[in-house]
């Protein structure tokens, strides 16, 4: 006769919730990342016209415009998202991660990530795989009430937005978000 335990009942649970939606997950075609990626520019940019000058001055954007954060409790995001090098698509990558918390529910979100040195830029394209904060520090940007962007930020090679149809998101972290390139 099988069993399920008090404790093995509850992460039994949470696992199915995590999965139910699988099926209906698939990789985009590089068109539909490309495109995507355009409109979450084109969205940042009008959050911040500060980004804009930002995403000017860039070595390389890496743009993840469909992250979806599902969660009960154990929460996971996943996006696929292109690295624009100038301008231009270069390569294609998937974020992952994982929390845990008080935590409910479907969130989308985008991603931007700035590498403002060539330096920074070339250390994330040469590794096989990238978690923020262990691989390299992604500072925040967090807006001021006038749309400025904090000053201390400005002078990191690596700036990272997130944010949503209302906006950009405060609050968040980006640390042990896992960033693995993928072929297409």
């Amino acid at each position: 006769m099988f069993h399920l335990t008090r404790g093995a009942i509850i992460p039994s649970l949470m696992t199915l919730l995590l999965l139910a939606p699988a099926p209906l997950l698939r990789a985009d075609s590089k068109e539909t990342i490309d495109s995507g990626s355009v409109a979450a520019l084109e969205e940042l940019r009008k959050h911040t016209g500060k980004a804009g000058g930002l995403l000017d001055q860039a070595a390389g954007v890496l743009v993840f415009p469909d992250i979806v954060k599902m969660g009960f409790g154990v929460g996971g995001e996943f996006g696929e998202g292109t690295l624009l090098v100038p301008g231009k698509p270069t390569s294609y990558f998937v974020v992952a991660g994982g929390s845990l918390g008080l935590q409910a529910g479907i969130q989308k979100k985008s991603q931007v990530i700035l590498f403002m040195t060539e330096e920074a830029l070339k250390k994330f394209q040469n590794s096989a795989g990238w978690t923020v904060g262990v691989d390299g520090s992604v500072a925040l940007a967090k807006l001021g009430v006038d749309g400025s962007i904090d000053s201390s930020t400005l002078q990191q090679a690596v700036i990272g937005f997130v944010f949503s149809n209302e906006g950009l998101m405060a609050n968040l972290t980006l640390e042990g978000n896992k960033i693995t390139r993928v072929a297409r």
